[in-house]
């Protein structure tokens, strides 16, 4: 049998690499090669567009919401802008509104927040059970979420009536006199809560849910023969599983609660509802940013209050970080 040097020089075969050595390695290293341009190459393919369309339509309203803040202009007259530097944050700074609407925004925020959690986290526990029905009553507590935030408002705003509405009655029936759910600080703030609580616990409810159900059972077993209750593997196997689900319901309630705007603008009824109740009972920083842009006419302190609020999260965020790093060092 001929080799392949002597059918080249017969003109039988081209001379070239022998098919095992050099063009076979060549041919896998340039598919290996491709595979891994692509596998590494393939996310950026998709992520590259989000950030553009993330420039176009975050970054470009940051830097011009920080341009207006350093100027003074009207709502009517956006093309004239008077330059005045940092004194928008310097007034927003004095003014005794502005840490009224703050301390209003923590207080509701921390009202709303943290039984809704707490509310969630036991509903998702007893819908993690098998029991009849399950799916029904899975997106039945998607229904308040699903509802509009004016309807779920205006419905509360009704209950909470001084003189004709549900809860007041229900207080009467039990010998307690009638609140004034409107006027006074702190029931006005328990009410706008629980329209926040009653939106929102079936939402995080189900994020629990989906997080529960990803933990291994072989821990919920081993746990239980090493004579762990049911409140203890609660405890120590289903709240470290999904802490990292927790962590990220606490972000969203944080960021929700900065930006409150809906439920207390609805439950004021009218003028009140725009300045938080006649004495800023329950003004959420949300309100003062409407107030002064588009009650005032002053998009310039609109603007600075919004880069307010922006910072503020930033600010929350970095110390939950250090909190969390902090907490690393120490365990």
């Amino acid at each position: 049998m001929a080799t392949s040097t002597t059918k080249a020089l017969a003109g039988e075969e081209r001379p070239g690499p022998s098919p095992k050595t050099g063009g076979e390695g060549t041919a896998r290293r340039r598919s290996a090669l491709l595979h891994r341009l692509d596998v590494k190459g393939a996310p950026y393919a998709f992520v590259a567009p989000f950030f553009v369309v993330f420039a176009a339509f975050s970054f470009y309203p940051l830097i011009y919401t920080s341009w207006i803040s350093l100027h003074d202009v009207e709502l009517a007259t956006l093309d004239v802008m008077e330059w005045v530097a940092f004194d928008n944050y310097v007034e927003l700074w004095g003014d005794s509104r502005f840490w009224n609407a703050l301390q209003n925004t923590f207080t509701i925020g921390v009202i709303s927040t943290v039984p809704q959690l707490l509310m969630a986290l036991g509903l998702a526990h007893l819908l993690n059970y098998r029991m009849r029905a399950s799916l029904f009553f899975r997106v039945a507590s998607l229904v308040p979420y699903a509802t509009s935030v004016g309807a779920a408002a205006l419905v509360f705003t009704m209950l909470f009536e001084r003189d004709f509405g549900m809860i007041n009655w229900a207080l009467g029936v039990v010998g307690i006199d009638p609140v004034n759910w409107e006027s006074d600080k702190w029931p006005a703030q328990i009410a706008i809560s629980t329209i926040v609580i009653w939106r929102w616990t079936g939402y995080n409810a189900l994020l629990y849910l989906a997080a529960m159900q990803a933990i291994p059972a072989e821990r919920y077993e081993a746990a239980s023969i090493d004579g762990a209750s049911r409140w203890k593997q609660f405890t120590h196997v289903t709240v470290p599983g999904i802490r990292s689900t927790i962590v990220f319901t606490i972000v969203l309630s944080t960021i929700g609660a900065t930006q409150l705007f809906g439920e207390p603008l609805i439950f004021g009824q009218g003028p009140n509802g725009v300045t938080g109740g006649a004495d800023n009972q329950y003004q959420t920083l949300g309100l003062l940013l409407y107030e002064e842009g588009w009650r005032n006419y002053q998009m310039g302190r609109a603007a600075t209050v919004a880069w307010a609020m922006f910072l503020l999260l930033i600010l929350v965020f970095v110390v939950q970080r250090l909190i969390k790093r902090l907490r690393n060092r120490t365990s």
